[in-house]
Order: structure tokens, then sequence, then C-alpha cells
């Protein structure tokens, strides 16, 4: 049996899981793990989960950081800071389309990574080579999309609070996509459905399993339907509460709400 922590290397990021080696954790610790870039410090923000079954593929924290540690972590991180601007000159030098968001150093120096969002394949071999020179360790550049510049800079979305993507969402609603806003019925305006990204809204997966079993055997606006008070046209749906309106083939043209029964209603293994 050992015990399995998830720590993540920025604040909000991604939570990745190493084998903690029966060592004394806490969540908020700082660690130090090994990872296939070298030994980075990460902050466990889910301590001593007990699972055996996944420990042998994982890393495994080296220890937990002492105050030298953290000291060596800081002047890694304000060195990165000053090499990051360095990048930034040379990008301008070399008249390279490209901006670079963020630097790291791993924690033994080995390597320096450089985060840039560019909207095509940059040549950056030239500056890599005089980053490299400078710095005297493995450079990486590695670009990103516009949705991670967006979990960086963070912002307030259309709901009126901080982006999902820079507050609690670990990992991008990859699986997004137009039919989502299509089944819940919100209009395909792009200031609508896209977020501070320009991406399609990672909210619209949140809520799309209701809307789906929601909307079984409803028919869509326009259908020509049966009604216990005659034919009519459909004319607006509430997906929610799985009702929709028609107007009556009558002489008056009447409005006639329709509700169906609830999904529970119909399996009747659940109450409302």
């Amino acid at each position: 049996m050992n015990n399995v922590v998830g720590v993540s290397f920025k604040p909000n990021g991604k939570i990745y899981f190493f084998k903690g080696n029966n060592l004394v954790i806490n969540d908020g610790d700082k660690v130090l793990v090994d990872t296939d870039r070298g030994l980075q410090i990460a902050t466990v923000i889910i301590a001593n989960i007990i699972n055996k079954e996944v420990v042998e593929d994982m890393k495994d924290v080296v220890r937990v950081a002492d105050r030298n540690d953290i000291k060596v972590f800081e002047k890694n991180r304000i060195d990165a800071l000053a090499a990051l601007e360095k990048a930034r000159m040379i990008s301008k030098n070399l008249n390279l389309n490209m901006n670079i968001l963020d630097a790291n150093y791993t924690f033994d120096r080995n390597q320096l990574l450089f985060y840039f969002l560019a909207d095509g394949r940059v040549d950056f071999r030239d500056m890599a080579k005089e980053l490299a020179s400078i710095y005297r360790t493995r450079i990486e550049l590695r670009q990103i999309g516009v949705r991670d510049k967006a979990k960086e800079i963070s912002g307030i979305g259309q709901c009126g609070r901080e982006l999902c993507c820079s507050s609690f969402l670990k990992d991008f609603m990859d699986s997004v996509t137009i039919n989502m806003a299509k089944n819940q019925n919100i209009a395909l305006n792009p200031s609508k459905i896209n977020g501070q990204c320009g991406r399609l809204l990672c909210c619209l997966n949140y809520e799309d399993d209701v809307y789906t079993e929601n909307r079984e055997g409803m028919p869509n606006i326009g259908d020509v339907v049966n009604t216990d008070k005659g034919e009519g046209k459909v004319i607006a749906l509430d997906i929610l509460k799985r009702s929709y309106t028609v107007i009556l083939n009558d002489d008056n043209n009447t409005r006639y709400d329709v509700i169906l029964p609830s999904r529970c209603d119909e399996c009747g293994k659940c109450s409302k």
C-alpha cells in the first residue's frame, strides 16, 4: 500500500498524481517531485489518496520541500522572469511573430522552458541557440493555444464571474461543440456562445446531458403536431420543463401549451 498525492505546478493548474512513498504530506505543502523534465517543486492539492492500483505507473515525490528548497524555487522563479524579458527582446530583434507568455526553470536548472502564443508555425531555432548560449542549459519553446492564454491572464466571463479555466476548471472542455448550443436553444451568436478566448464556452458542456435527456420525445420549432386540442404548429420550447407551445389551426390561432411527462415519470424508477 502506498499513498498518492495530487499536485499542481501552477495556481488553479491541472492536477498530476505522484507516489507519496508514505511520506507525511498535507494539503498545501510544497513538495519536490520527479517529472519527465526533471525535479520540480509543486503544491499539494490532494494529500494521501490510498489507491494501490494506480501507484505503479506514477513517478515519485522525492521529499517535502524544506526551507532551502523553497529558496532555490524562488530564485529560479525570479531568474525565469528575467529570462522571459530577455527572450521577448530576442524575439523582437529577430522579427518573430510570437508572444512569449511565460518561462520556467526546472528545480535543478537543467531545462528552461518558454511558453508562447502564435498564429502559425514559428522558426525559433536561432532564438533557441541564442538563449542556450546565454543561459547554458537546455532550452525548450512550447507553443500553446488561446485557451491557455485566457487561463493565464484570467478575466470576467459573461456570467459576471471569474473565468472557469482560471478559477476551478483543471482541464479544458475539448469536447465542446456547436451542437451543444443548438441543443440548449441558445442563439448561435458568437458574442453569446464564445468565451474570452474566442472559442466555444466551456460551460456549454455543464448541462448538456440534462438538455439531451429532457429533449427526447420533444418536437422541433416549426413542426406540425397533433394535440388534444387539435393540430398546431410548434412556436416555442421549454426543454427543462419539457413543454412546448403551439398555435392551433383554428380561426383564432389559439396558443396552447403542451406539457410532456418528466423523464422520471416515464421511466418510473425515480421520483421527481
